[in-house]
C-alpha cells in the first residue's frame, strides 16, 4: 500500500495526459467500426440547390456560414446544441462547429464544409476532448462519410486557421468566437438573401413539413387524453400545465428532433398571457386550455399549431363566445392566402372581424373604424401580437427580411405559414367585464399556398368550438 496520491483524476487537466502508462493503455483495444454520417435523406440535394439559389442572389462574393456552438447553460455545462437554421437549409449538416465556405469562381461558386474531425483512441483528444472525444460524445462519422453522405467536398476546420476570410459575408448570427477568430463581420446583405430564397419552399422542404405538423396533431392528441390527469381529483393534487407541457416535449423528443420553440401551455388565467412557457401552474377543470405545440422534425423544419380547449369537454357559454369571435376572424384571415395577395391582407381581415366583435360587445371606446384606423388599434389592446408569420426552420421563419420582401410581398405557391388570430382578456384587465376575465383563446394553423389556394396543413385539428367539443371529449374518452 502507498501513500502516494495519483495526479487529479478527472480528464480534463494535463497531469493524467502526461502519464505514459496512462495514455498508453488508453489508446489501445478499442473496435473501430466506421460510423456513416445520416442527414435525413434527399436533405443534400436539396442543400446543394439552396447554396446554387444563393450562389445566383450574390456572384463573386466570398460567403462563409457557421453552424455555431452549444451554448452554456452553468459552469461547464451547455444546452443541447441546435445548428444554424441558414448553415443546416445550405448544407443538411447538423454538425457542431462547422462552417460552410463558399468561394466564388466563375459561373458560381466552390462550397467547402470544415467540420472538426472526432478523436478517436489513440489521440490525447479522445478522453480529453468533452465536445469530439469519442470517450466523451460516442463513435462519430468522420469526414470521409460527411462527404459522403453530403456529397460536399469536407476537410478539417483546422484548415481554416491559416485561411484569410476577411470582407467575407457572414450571417448576424455568427458564432462570435468564430467570427473574432476569422475577422468576420455580419452582414444584413446576406442574412435578407436568404430570407428571402427560404420563404418559397421547394418540394422537399414541403414534405418535411407535411411531416412536422402531423406529428404535432399527433402530439395534441396525445396531450389531450393527459388532461385528466393534470386536473386531478379536484384537491390541488393534479398535475397540472407541466404535466401537459412534458407530454407534449417527450412526444416531439421521440417522434422528431424535439420541440420547435418553447411549449406553451395556459390553463384559466394563464392563457391569455401569450409566452406562458412557464407552466407551473394547475389545469383548472372548468376553464379553457390555450395550447400553442410544434413538434421540430429531425430536419429540424418545424410546426407550429394553436387549440384552446375545454379541459372538460364542454365550454362554458363566455368560453364560446369568445371562441366564436376568434374562428370568424380566423376564417377570414385564411380566406386571403393564396397566390398574388399580398402578405398583409389576411391581418387586415382578421382585425376587421375582431375590431366588429368588440365593439358588438361594448368593448371599444371608439367606432369600428376608429380602432381600426393607424392612430388607433384600440382593439388590439386584447390582440397586442401579430397574427401570422412564415415557418420553416425557424418558427419565426425569414425573420431577416426587409418590409418590402416580407410584409409587402404577394403571396406565391411554396410559401408556408401561419394564421392565429386571438383575444385575450387578462384577470386583471378591468376593461372586460368580469365573466370574460382570465379567458384567452388563440386559433393556429399552418398553412401552405398553393398553385390556386391555400391547404392547410394542420386541417386535421377542428377549428369550430362544436368540432373542438367533440374532438377534446374523444380524446378524454380514450383516457378514461
Amino acid at each position: 500500500m502507498t501513500d502516494a496520491r495519483p495526479p487529479y483524476a478527472g480528464t480534463r487537466y494535463p497531469r493524467i495526459a502526461e502519464l505514459k502508462a496512462f495514455t498508453d493503455h488508453i489508446a489501445t483495444g478499442w473496435a473501430t467500426d466506421p460510423v456513416p454520417a445520416n442527414p435525413v435523406a434527399g436533405a443534400a440535394e436539396a442543400a446543394h440547390a439552396h447554396r446554387r439559389r444563393l450562389s445566383e442572389r450574390l456572384p463573386g462574393e466570398m460567403i462563409v456560414v457557421h453552424s455555431g456552438t452549444a451554448p452554456t447553460r452553468n459552469d461547464d455545462n451547455t444546452y443541447a446544441f441546435r445548428p444554424d437554421s441558414d448553415f443546416v437549409w445550405l448544407t443538411g449538416c447538423q454538425a457542431e462547429d462547422a462552417a460552410l465556405v463558399m468561394t466564388p469562381r466563375p459561373g458560381g461558386h466552390d462550397a467547402r464544409l470544415h467540420i472538426p474531425p472526432p478523436f478517436r483512441p489513440g489521440e490525447t483528444g479522445f478522453f480529453r476532448d468533452m465536445n469530439h472525444g469519442e470517450l466523451w460524445v460516442g463513435a462519430s462519422p468522420g469526414l470521409p462519410a460527411w462527404a459522403e453522405a453530403l456529397q460536399i467536398d469536407v476537410a478539417p476546420l483546422r484548415d481554416l486557421e491559416d485561411a484569410d476570410l476577411k470582407g467575407a459575408l457572414t450571417i448576424q448570427t455568427v458564432d462570435p468566437s468564430f467570427a473574432a477568430d476569422h475577422g468576420l463581420e455580419p452582414s444584413e446583405l446576406l442574412d435578407r438573401h436568404l430570407s428571402v430564397l427560404r420563404m418559397v419552399k421547394d418540394a422537399w422542404e414541403i414534405e418535411q413539413m407535411r411531416l412536422a405538423v402531423d406529428t404535432t396533431v399527433e402530439g395534441f392528441a396525445a396531450v389531450a387524453r393527459e388532461i385528466p390527469r393534470a386536473i386531478g381529483d379536484g384537491t390541488g393534487e393534479g398535475l397540472g400545465e407541466r404535466w401537459l407541457q412534458g407530454t407534449f416535449d417527450r412526444h416531439a423528443r421521440t417522434h422528431g428532433n424535439g420541440v420547435g420553440y418553447t411549449t406553451i401551455v395556459g390553463s384559466g388565467p394563464n392563457a391569455p398571457i401569450l409566452h406562458w412557457v412557464r407552466c407551473d401552474g394547475p389545469v383548472l377543470p372548468d376553464a379553457a386550455l390555450l395550447l400553442d405545440m410544434g413538434v421540430e422534425a429531425d430536419s429540424l423544419y418545424t410546426a407550429d399549431v394553436t387549440r384552446t380547449l375545454p379541459a372538460s369537454g364542454t365550454f362554458s357559454p363566455q368560453q364560446r363566445e369568445v371562441h366564436d369571435l376568434v374562428e370568424r376572424a380566423h376564417r377570414a384571415g385564411m380566406a386571403q392566402i393564396r397566390p398574388g395577395v399580398q402578405y398583409l391582407d389576411f391581418h387586415f381581415a382578421a382585425m376587421e372581424v375582431i375590431a366588429q366583435g368588440l365593439h358588438d360587445w361594448g368593448l371599444l371606446p371608439v367606432s369600428v373604424d376608429e380602432s381600426l384606423s393607424p392612430e388607433g388599434q384600440f382593439h388590439r389592446r386584447y390582440l397586442a401580437c401579430g397574427i401570422g408569420h412564415h415557418l420553416g426552420l425557424d418558427v419565426h421563419d425569414c425573420s431577416h427580411a426587409e418590409y418590402d420582401d416580407y410584409m409587402a410581398a404577394d403571396l406565391e405557391p411554396g410559401v408556408v405559414m401561419t394564421v392565429e388570430p386571438g383575444l385575450y382578456f387578462h384577470a386583471n384587465d378591468l376593461t372586460v367585464p368580469p365573466e370574460l376575465r382570465g379567458i384567452g383563446v388563440r386559433l393556429e394553423d399552418d398553412l401552405l399556398v398553393t398553385e390556386d389556394g391555400a391547404e392547410v396543413l394542420s386541417g386535421a385539428l377542428p377549428i369550430d368550438a362544436a368540432g373542438v367539443e367533440a374532438w377534446t371529449q374523444a380524446r378524454l374518452r380514450e383516457a378514461a
